[in-house]
């Protein structure tokens, strides 16, 4: 199954809809997003545009109170918000996601996980911690670095790093 990791959208809604035409046309059905995804009302086009799971952490700049209030109000089955850190199992990966990165980093050290996600930093990276892969899928508002977010097959391993500008 393909999976869609995505960081920092910083309420740039034009580049996080470019994204989902993306996500919706390769008929991805889980989305992963590691925090800052900024303005709370971002979310309403997720739960309005996207008929698949997603998952979803803080990061340091949400308004916690509203985005937690819009997930409520929608009664969106699809929607789960975590807090500070998501763990899902995907055709047996064990993956977990959180915002900072070197909380990130002890969760890939604690060797409990195939993959660790995580935003923040803006830049994509991705390097093996024993059999752990720590990923930053980088950043959707293209601040500091260009915009960007990844796709995961749980069924090959393939990461890819999507650049948003040559889509």
């Amino acid at each position: 199954m393909k999976i869609a990791i995505i960081s920092d959208t910083h309420g740039n809604e034009a580049n996080f809809k470019k994204a989902l035409d993306l996500i919706k046309k390769e008929k991805i059905k889980v989305l992963i997003h590691c925090g800052d995804i900024g303005f709370p009302s971002l979310l309403k086009e997720v739960i309005g545009d996207f008929s698949g799971k997603v998952h979803l952490v803080f990061g340091n700049l949400e308004d916690r109170y509203a985005l937690t209030k819009i997930i409520c109000e929608a009664g969106n089955k699809n929607v789960t918000l975590y807090g500070e850190l998501g763990e899902i199992e995907i055709d047996k990966v064990k993956i977990a996601f959180c915002h900072f990165p070197k909380f990130a980093k002890a969760l890939a050290q604690s060797q409990e996980y195939d993959l660790v996600f995580y935003g923040h930093t803006h830049k994509p990276w991705e390097e093996k911690i024993g059999r752990c892969r720590l990923v930053n899928p980088g950043n959707l508002c293209g601040y500091l670095y260009k915009a960007t977010f990844a796709l995961y097959n749980t069924k090959t391993g393939k990461l890819e790093l999507k650049i948003l500008e040559k889509l």
